[in-house]
């Protein structure tokens, strides 16, 4: 893979010219910067590209902060450690907003990850109802200790409004689902999305994630999609690393305290 020519349609397709991520939801774009904005009570806002430097960036924060305290969902500034003007983050916490975890930009090309099997006794399910999103609520909640009734809300929406956006999968054993696990399709770009991949304890170490990243690859390959993208966290970056995937950059979500 190109890591420079990646990076640049990153830049591009999931920042600077970046579609809605939702049907609600709208891009607006300005000189310097670009907003997604989904004014929902469970949507999710931030500024995700911006050109900034010493001159302009006090003023441009602090309008985005001041939008951020009146939208009713998630809102965040998405900083790339990329980006040229590298005292941003001075800036967004002087204006009231407080970073995250660092995490890995990782991308590959669909077609160069390779096929993985589940493990024995493994299925991977696709989900198209609610009583399967229930079960993914469920494994996230188990996964990863904090409420997921959002997430259900939002795909239960998704599944009805525009199924084509996105594959969901459950990973089942004996009945039991164990793992769940999305992809997020940016009609108009070279990307998708691979969010999710939350896996119950005593499923971790078998392989069951890197089957799920690898059959969505397949999915994504299907529809035509060139790169995968994933922000990793510390715990699935090596998993990623031995599929094939890179990291290009990192990016640290800067919110509101709660």
């Amino acid at each position: 893979m190109d890591t420079s020519a990646a990076l640049a349609a990153l830049d591009r397709d999931l920042r600077r010219d970046l579609p809605a991520l939702d049907d609600h939801a709208v891009v607006e774009r300005t000189p310097h910067v670009t907003r997604h904005v989904d004014e929902r009570p469970r949507g999710w806002s931030g500024v995700v590209w911006s050109d900034l430097d010493a001159t302009t960036a006090d003023a441009v924060v602090a309008e985005e902060v001041a939008r951020f305290r009146v939208l009713p969902g998630d809102c965040e500034w998405k900083h790339y450690h990329h980006d040229r003007f590298r005292a941003l983050p001075v800036h967004l916490v002087a204006a009231g907003l407080r970073p995250g975890q660092v995490e890995a930009v990782m991308v590959a090309e669909a077609a160069a990850v390779p096929e993985v099997a589940p493990p024995a006794g493994v299925s991977l399910v696709p989900v198209r109802d609610a009583a399967g999103v229930e079960a993914v609520v469920r494994v996230h909640e188990a996964a990863f200790g904090a409420p997921f009734g959002w997430l259900g809300e939002r795909l239960l929406e998704q599944l009805v409004e525009s199924p084509s956006r996105l594959d969901v999968l459950l990973a089942v054993a004996d009945g039991v689902p164990v793992s769940a696990a999305r992809t997020e399709y940016y009609p108009g770009t070279a990307f998708a999305g691979l969010w999710g991949g939350g896996t119950l304890p005593g499923w971790r170490r078998r392989g069951v994630y890197r089957a799920l990243v690898s059959h969505r690859a397949e999915l994504a390959r299907a529809r035509g999609v060139r790169y995968l993208h994933v922000d990793a966290l510390p715990t699935s970056r090596p998993i990623l690393e031995r599929l094939g995937f890179v990291e290009l950059t990192s990016t640290t979500p800067y919110t509101l305290p709660e």
